[in-house]
């Protein structure tokens, strides 16, 4: 134990003393980069600031380097060096400095010796410390291959970056891919090194252990990645960086690192050029074989496994190939199969009136992005083909009798089957569609209207169900085999093509109805009149504005065109700050006369804006207490609106009216301050106020955007400065006051906005003389305050009476007390002294005194 003692005291004791310390070495650096040597100093006597010399060694020759002391340190051969900061040494504390060159050079491979003079009264401990350094030349050079401009999806990138330096003991490598969209923050792909091993970024972490990504290396410094299954979002610019690292003190150090940009790779994704096409005979008769081909083609077809699907009316599934190639189906007349690439068949045996409708082939495309890891490419329906059974003696025509001139004009088509008497049907029942034409003739699926059944009831669709429960479209069975549609108001929506189908149905043994057939007519199209509807809109100032603080009116007059049917007008204000900029909504009146303010309006002009009607076709819109953001143009934009669908309104047509600018200029606003007070004259430990008002004269501002700093003044009789700050409050109502002498007291508070006091509180003769304050306005442009000119107010005067009789009776009560009180205690003590102290109490004989008497 005594000897664990020894050694522990003993290690303590050479503990003691300075010690220097510098990073162990050796250290390998690259030519041409910043070096940086830490130099500390611990355990010292002496200054806390101490002072640091640099040397460098090499061979036998050692010169000097650079000291924090003397400037004249450094040697000859580095004077230019230092001179221009190329060598120079920073200090990052009192005991600690660093040595920077900026551009490390071969010939400043040497050994460094940090010294440091001594301060203390013991030499103890190490006053130097050295390090060996290696300069070695920059051979490192990365050659990157472009990688492809575009690739398709669920193709492999491949990143390929050869990498070159001269072999050197110590110096280790390491290679980075990352790539950034756009202007996103670049992203690390993977990592190899320094020390052979492999870091994966975040983001790619589940992708490499899924084999999507995979790392090649060749002998000849050629190192790749491949990114297996490429995605849209790996579309990017792609970095390839190569950096050279040594091992110190057991820590990794990265001494290199190049970077080069290795290109912009584009993914094409695979829906852009994914269709779906479907082909075949579509008019049969009953038996036929039924003989339809779905065509799927993709710009990079062969990564693809796809998955297709056979539908009647789009939603019954008739059959199903999956990825695997295992075919189901739901009825054993019919077969689907694959015919050749991108090409399936779809066979019905004895096709019958059920096998009627609209068929359609919907494809799912998958991309395998890694080893059985298969991802949706592309879903994609095609456009439906309508089967149906031949019947030569039924046809079907479609005629529009009466056709809408204008907005809200009726509409009426007749479909109907001209050959009846042929027909051996006992009913027939009747669906009317609509499509939206199209300009450029391709094929729009279409929608049904209604349909009137073989009983006569009436199957309306839901988007048409409410204008039919409403009566604006109505279905009526003129004759057997007549039928009418009525639009009651036609609105521009209802333009388009237009189509009926009737079927024919017969009663069957079991007493229910079978379809024995279907036929529909040609498309008709309907269209208004060439003169279609319009509203036209005026916009006019009627109240202009001059000044920030006015309001603003303008009228919107519309005028209608073409419509004769029973409409409402809303009206919609909107502002633009210039000809051509962006619009905003200001304020919006609904057809059902109901005012909303548009566009986080509620907030800023909650109070000040109105919108009301004024007449049939006339609206007037107010916004008061105009400010400077409010200059720009204004307009108009009024809808024309029907019920088409019960409570439902439906526009007809809009228009907007001309601008009208809004516009005047801008003048700062003057202040004035006024001071007041309660009372001018006090008698001592009263209160008095002293009021400081501020007017605003110019432009006016809101609440929010001015502010007031308010300074109290006092200019007393004898006061040894003659002038004294008494309270100041800043704007934002932070009130700090002057320490005061005498037991009076000060208060601030606001009355108002613009308005402030000062109240003394138990004022003494002190508090006499003159008052005044002052104001300094700050005022909000454009978001920023502006601090105004500070605004004096004239002075008030405040006297403190001082009341005699008040301030002398109390002494005078106390004195009088104070003597009648001493006198009775005067004559009290006079009494008894004479009673006890005074009095002769020796009697002298009578003989004595006559003796006396005689002999005098």
């Amino acid at each position: 134990m005594e000897k664990l003692l020894l050694f522990v005291i003993f290690s303590s004791g050479l503990s003691w003393g300075r010690k220097v310390s510098i990073p162990p070495g050796p250290l390998l650096r690259v030519e041409g980069l910043p070096l940086s040597l830490r130099c500390d100093v611990s355990d010292y006597e002496g200054p806390q600031e101490q002072d640091f010399d640099w040397k460098a060694t090499r061979g036998v020759e050692t010169i000097k380097v650079i000291s924090t002391f003397e400037t004249t340190f450094p040697d000859q051969s580095l004077k230019d060096r230092v001179e221009s900061e190329d060598i120079s040494v920073k200090r990052l504390g009192d005991s600690t400095v660093e040595l920077r060159i900026k551009k490390t050079k071969i010939t400043d491979s040497a050994v460094y010796t940090c010294s440091t003079p001594s301060t203390d009264s013991v030499m103890t401990g190490n006053y130097d410390a050295s390090v060996q350094l290696r300069v070695i030349p920059d051979t490192l050079v990365l050659a990157p291959e472009a990688p492809a401009v575009s690739v398709f999806e669920g193709r492999p990138i491949i990143l390929s970056c050869n990498i070159s330096h001269d072999t050197t003991e110590g110096i280790y490598l390491s290679v980075t891919w990352s790539f950034k969209k756009d202007q996103s923050q670049e992203q690390d792909l993977l990592t190899f090194g320094p020390d052979v091993a492999v870091t994966v970024g975040g983001n790619f972490t589940q992708r490499y252990a899924d084999g999507g990504m995979h790392l090649h290396l060749d002998i000849g410094g050629s190192y790749s990645l491949m990114l297996s299954g490429a995605l849209p979002e790996d579309q990017g610019m792609y970095v390839c960086a190569a950096s050279m690292w040594t091992r110190e003190q057991g820590v990794w150090n990265r001494i290199q690192e190049k970077t080069v940009l290795m290109g912009q790779v584009a993914v094409v994704p695979t829906a852009e050029s994914f269709t779906v096409q479907v082909l075949g005979s579509t008019i049969l008769t009953v038996g036929d074989t039924l003989n339809i081909t779905c065509l799927i083609s993709a710009d990079d077809y062969a990564v693809l496994s796809l998955e297709v699907t056979w539908l009647l009316n789009a939603t019954q599934v008739l059959a199903h190939l999956g990825q695997d190639g295992v075919v189901t189906k739901t009825s054993n007349a019919l077969s689907m199969s694959k015919v050749g690439e991108g090409i399936f068949r779809l066979e019905i045996l004895g096709v019958g009136l059920l096998d009627m409708g609209f068929y359609s082939c919907k494809v799912r495309a998958w991309a395998q992005q890694s080893k059985g890891k298969w991802y949706l490419a592309a879903e994609k329906t095609s456009t439906p083909v309508l089967v149906s059974l031949k019947d030569s003696n039924f046809t079907v025509a479609l005629d529009s009798p009466v056709v809408a001139q204008y907005m809200g004009d009726p509409t009426e088509l007749v479909c109907q089957v001209p050959n009846i008497s042929h027909l051996w049907c006992e009913h027939m029942s009747v669906s009317w569609f609509y499509s939206k034409s199209s300009p450029n003739n391709d094929q729009i699926i279409a929608d049904t209207i209604v349909s009137l059944n073989e009983n006569g009831s009436l199957s309306p669709s839901e988007k048409y169900r409410s204008r039919i429960q409403a009566g604006y479209i109505m279905v009526t069975k003129l004759e057997r085999a007549t039928f009418k549609l009525r639009f009651l108001h036609t609105t521009k929506a209802d333009a388009g093509d237009y189509a009926c189908s009737v079927t024919k149905w017969a009663s069957s043994h079991h007493g229910d109805w079978k379809k024995v057939s279907e036929h529909k007519s040609n498309s008709l199209k309907v269209s208004l009149a060439s003169k279609g509807p319009g509203v036209l809109v005026a916009a006019r100032a009627i109240r202009p504005v001059i000044s920030s603080g006015s309001t603003f009116e303008m009228t919107c007059q519309t005028r209608l065109k073409n419509i004769q049917a029973d409409v409402a007008l809303s009206v919609l204000i909107l502002f633009q700050e210039g000809v051509g900029g962006p619009s905003h909504k200001l304020a919006y009146l609904s057809p059902e006369l109901i005012f909303k303010l548009e566009d986080g309006q509620e907030s800023s002009h909650k109070d000040s804006l109105s919108l009301v009607r004024t007449g049939k076709e006339e609206f007037r819109f107010r916004m008061q207490n105009v400010q400077l953001t409010d200059r720009g143009f204004y307009f108009c934009e009024v809808g024309v609106w029907t019920r088409q669908d019960g409570n439902e309104w439906t526009e007809l047509v809009k228009g907007d009216s001309n601008k009208v600018s809004l516009a005047f200029e801008h003048t700062r606003p003057s202040f004035t301050v006024s001071v007041s007070s309660d009372t001018t004259t006090v008698y001592p430990w009263e209160t008095v106020k002293i009021a400081c008002t501020i007017s605003v004269s110019g432009t006016f501002f809101n609440k929010d955007e001015v502010a007031y700093e308010m300074w109290w003044y006092q200019s007393g009789l004898r006061g040894p400065g003659g002038l004294n700050l008494l309270a100041y409050m800043d704007r934002w109502g932070v009130v700090k006051k002057s320490p005061r002498n005498d037991s009076s007291d000060c208060s601030v508070e606001r009355l108002s906005e613009q308005k402030f006091a000062l109240n003394l509180h138990g004022t003494q003769e002190s508090d006499a003389g003159e008052y005044y304050c002052t104001a300094t306005p700050w005022v909000r442009l454009n978001g920023v305050w502006i601090k105004d000119p500070d605004i004096l107010s004239k002075k008030i005067f405040i006297n403190v009476k001082f009341a005699l009789w008040n301030s002398m009776k109390l002494p005078l009560l106390y004195g009088a007390c104070a003597s009648l009180t001493m006198g009775l205690f005067s004559l009290i003590l006079g009494f008894v002294c004479a009673r006890c102290c005074c009095r002769n109490t020796t009697q002298t004989p009578r003989s004595h005194i006559k003796l006396m008497d005689m002999a005098m």
